[in-house]
């Protein structure tokens, strides 16, 4: 692996939501369930039955979700 290549942090659902505020297990469980209309699909992955939460890309995905706060900044 290259110095540049970085890991992406992979958290379950339980994991993700007592390291973050917000969204609530059941929220995250919401955001996974409509990935495919939502967009959110982009931060899941899917090994067997278990469904992992990119970290990083979870933030990038609600930074997208509002183009006007970006652009205000």
């Amino acid at each position: 692996m290259s110095a540049e290549t970085t890991i992406p942090t992979l958290l379950t659902v339980k994991q993700f939501a007592e390291k973050h505020p917000w969204p609530s297990q059941a929220g995250l469980r919401w955001l996974i369930f409509n990935s495919g209309s939502n967009g959110f699909s982009r931060c899941i992955v899917r090994c067997g039955r278990r469904v992992l939460v990119n970290e990083g890309e979870f933030f990038a995905w609600i930074d997208g979700q509002n183009p006007s706060m970006t652009a205000a900044q």
